[in-house]
């Protein structure tokens, strides 16, 4: 038992000891522990991580929508030639007219009194210049037997050239007045629709465009219909291109236009180009005015790509794209843009498609640096 008793102490000092150690090997190890994920911690910092996003191959067609005016496809206001009063009437605003076809009739009685007189004088020019053409007859048969001087057959030579000259001057008149009594008479100049009625019987009209408008005619059995083409776009829009016609009266129906011609320049102010796309309209449900939407298609190089606009850098060194290599290094390449469509561009060239492009670049990332892609972004 004494020996038991002295050996306690010894026992629980090396049971502290051991303890000791244990506790301090633990605080090393945690301490060691520590300092190696700190030092995983800053290499890991060191290395920025980022986004990839795969370049889209471009559409190969684009469908473009611009606003459109539609237009008669000939329109003209008409006019009097003559002075005088309305006496008829026959077409109103919505008479669906053929050309030739007669709109009004003028009574002018001055210009009805002015022909008769016209005519009358022709007469009487016609009838002198027949005796002046039987008095030159007669002396030429004379002078046959030097029964009359050479001065009086001369003498009625020229009084039939004289006379000859007023029948021409006569008839010159008639056909000049008789061109003004025909304008008594408003034709229609082509197929078309009345859009407009500015007289009744009785109102007194005056000739020339400076004075009243009497009617307005419309040819709407095809229509014209001018868009105003981007810039950007104008290369594609050549004759023949197809388009489709949307307005707002007709819901899910589509017309057919076909472009006709284009006015060859840039609209300096705009930057626009002026097409003209012309629509069949027979059944005459399109009405000349009215605004359309135009949908053009435009084709689209095969090697062109859409990407997000957060990926393109915007530096002093143009426009630019941050790309990840082999070994998940970075490489910057410039690239040149074409249209904007809101979240995404088009890249004209640049890209070869099989890239990895960098979306939300750091400022800090630089060509050569090693990253890393974010577990589930790369596309």
């Amino acid at each position: 038992m004494a020996g038991l008793k002295s050996r306690g102490p010894l026992v629980g000092g090396l049971v502290f000891i051991v303890l000791a150690l244990a506790l301090a090997f633990w605080g090393v190890n945690s301490r060691a522990r520590a300092l190696a994920d700190v030092a995983i911690e800053t290499r890991d910092l060191a290395v920025p991580t980022v986004e990839v996003v795969s370049p889209t191959a471009g559409a190969p067609q684009e469908v473009v929508v611009l606003p459109g005016t539609i237009q008669p496809f000939a329109d003209a206001p008409i006019y009097a030639r003559t002075n005088g009063y309305v006496s008829k009437r026959h077409v109103d605003i919505g008479t669906r007219v053929k050309a030739g076809q007669l709109l009004a009739e003028i009574d002018s009685p001055e210009i009805d009194r002015q022909l008769d007189q016209a005519r009358a004088g022709l007469a009487n020019e016609e009838a002198n210049l027949r005796l002046a053409q039987t008095t030159a007859e007669r002396y030429r048969e004379l002078m046959k037997t030097d029964s009359v001087a050479r001065q009086d057959l001369d003498n009625a030579n020229g009084a039939l050239e004289a006379h000859q000259a007023a029948v021409d001057a006569a008839r010159a008149n008639v056909k000049r007045l008789d061109q003004l009594h025909a304008f008594e008479r408003i034709e229609a100049p082509f197929d078309g629709v009345i859009t407009a009625r500015n007289i009744d019987v009785g109102a007194l009209i005056d000739s020339g465009s400076n004075a009243r408008e009497l009617f307005h005619v419309a040819a709407v059995h095809r229509l014209r219909v001018f868009v105003n083409v981007p810039e950007i776009y104008s290369r594609e829009a050549r004759p023949g291109l197809v388009a489709d016609l949307t307005l707002a009266e007709f819901p899910g129906r589509r017309f057919t236009g076909r472009l006709a011609r284009t006015a060859e320049s840039i609209d300096v102010a705009s930057r626009t180009l002026l097409a003209e796309f012309d629509v069949d309209n027979e059944t005459g449900e399109l009405l000349a005015g009215s605004y359309a939407e135009v949908h053009l298609k435009l084709g689209t190089p095969s090697s062109t790509f859409t990407l997000p606009v957060n990926a393109v850098i915007f530096g002093s060194d143009g426009l630019q794209v941050a790309t990840i290599g082999d070994g998940d290094t970075v490489a910057i390449s410039s690239v040149t843009l074409g249209r904007d469509y809101g979240n995404t561009v088009e890249v004209l060239s640049g890209l070869s498609g099989r890239e990895r492009v960098v979306i939300n670049p750091p400022e800090s990332l630089s060509a050569g640096q090693v990253v890393r892609i974010a577990a589930g972004k790369q596309e």
